[in-house]
């Protein structure tokens, strides 16, 4: 099988290509194509790959190429994960929102959306070169915000695209550690919107364990994504939240926190590529590939172990002692686990961004929601979700209403409805910011917008 890495000069496709090779030859994908339009850094990145896939030992045919047309042709698998307009954008989009006084995050609120408008219409581009050149191919979307393109995808009509995000998967492992149990014994259940989802099931052989992951000061400060909200707030909630509604639920605290900051989370990244970056080209990355690996390494734990630092103004988690290719799949981890389920028939439940189609009660067949889902030879099926507070209901509404809004106005370029798609987030409330917002981002981002009216 062929799959498509589309987006693949990006620093994570290391760590994707990493995945891939633990679980390739058990799912019968042979070949491996990375596809960008920056050929250098793919250049770079390639080489990382390759030596990844040597050093694992495992017979996987790589190629690269700027042709999206020689990507995409035949792929039995597709990967999207690109950010049109390289990192520069990202903390473009973040100071634009900051300087209207509301959150800058590149998922979150304005700055999701500023880069919603950018990615939709190129993925668009891809969904119907795959429509024509690989049709029986299925798509998976990791490009963010992830939840509002596969909602846009969607509702062009290409119906074999997911959406994945890896925070669910994370979060659950994070817990299972907390709790002494090995990987994949708790029973979890979660629902909501990408990066706006709750966990509404947490059980250990039967055993309910949701109050007591919200009330154990232990267990709290075990679990990263917990570990930020107010310890009254989580004994308050009925389900536990995603770490990105630290961003709903202590607005004001995260918008000083990141105004207080030295640079904005996009800053810190694009620093830290940047020096990544000049380093491995410095390097003979085909005969040192260990000393490039390292290099690699030593880059991405700096990135990780500062994430949501600036946001919830905690020190850095400190750097391991020792760099090693992690043994956790990541994003790439829910692509794999779907494509076996498919493959061998075998149920299995994952968080994936799907068509609702009754889960949810109270949203439309064809919103897009993040909701465990049941895996087999038929694709995913999401678990109806029972009840859900009306406090939660109303954010997911207005969100998806947002969501809803930004998809219309990128089919009718129509300024007038990016303002009003604004207008409705959470975040941001406002007409006259709303209408501030999105002319700043046209007058930003002219290769890309100037034809809104």
């Amino acid at each position: 099988m062929k799959l498509a890495l589309i987006g693949g000069g990006g620093v994570r496709a290391v760590l994707f290509t990493h995945s891939l090779t633990l679980k390739a030859a058990s799912l019968g994908i042979t070949r491996l194509v990375l596809h960008d339009n920056d050929e250098h850094q793919l250049h770079i990145i390639r080489q990382l790959c390759q030596a990844v896939i040597d050093r694992n030992g495992v017979r996987l045919e790589l190629s690269y190429t700027t042709d999206r047309v020689e990507a995409i042709r035949g792929a039995d698998l597709i990967v999207t994960t690109i950010r049109v307009g390289k990192e520069i954008s990202r903390y473009t989009d973040e100071r634009i929102a900051l300087e209207h006084g509301v959150i800058g995050q590149e998922t979150t609120g304005p700055a999701g959306f500023s880069m919603a408008i950018r990615t939709i219409p190129v993925l668009l581009e891809y969904c119907e070169l795959a429509q024509e050149l690989a049709p029986n191919a299925w798509i998976f979307n990791f490009s963010n915000p992830s939840g509002l393109v596969t909602q846009a995808l969607r509702s062009a009509g290409y119906d074999r695209v997911i959406g994945i995000c890896d925070t669910p998967s994370h979060t659950k492992l994070r817990m299972e550690h907390a709790l002494g149990l090995q990987e994949g014994e708790l029973d979890v259940k979660l629902f909501g919107l990408n990066h706006l989802s709750w966990f509404n099931h947490v059980s250990y052989q039967g055993q309910d364990l949701l109050d007591r992951l919200k009330s154990d000061p232990e267990l709290i400060a075990a679990v990263s994504e917990f570990q930020m909200f107010d310890p009254d707030l989580l004994r308050a909630l009925p389900y536990l939240p995603n770490e990105y509604l630290y961003y709903y639920y202590h607005r004001e605290k995260a918008l000083e926190n990141i105004l207080n900051s030295d640079m904005t989370r996009g800053e810190m990244i694009a620093l830290n590529n940047k020096e990544m970056l000049a380093r491995l080209e410095s390097m003979d990355i085909e005969n040192n590939p260990e000393e490039a690996i390292q290099t690699y390494l030593y880059y991405t734990q700096k990135r990780e172990v500062s994430y949501m630092a600036i946001e919830t103004a905690a020190a850095a988690k400190e750097m391991p002692t020792t760099l090693e290719l992690p043994e956790s799949l990541g994003y790439a981890g829910v692509m794999l686990d779907f494509v076996e389920s498919i493959q061998s028939g075998k149920t299995n439940r994952m968080v994936l961004s799907v068509p609702n189609e009754g889960s949810i009660p109270g949203f439309e067949h064809d919103d897009v929601v993040e909701v465990t889902c049941e895996i087999s030879a038929d694709g995913p099926r999401p678990i109806p979700v029972s009840e859900v507070p009306e406090d939660m209901y109303l954010l997911m509404k207005g969100v998806k209403r947002f969501e809803r809004l930004t998809v219309d106005a990128v089919r009718e370029k129509s300024i007038d409805l990016a303002v009003e798609a604004l207008m409705v987030h959470p975040l941001v409330g406002s007409y006259s910011i709303a209408k501030s917002l999105v002319h700043a981002y046209i007058k930003a981002y002219p290769e890309y917008l100037s034809d809104w009216r």
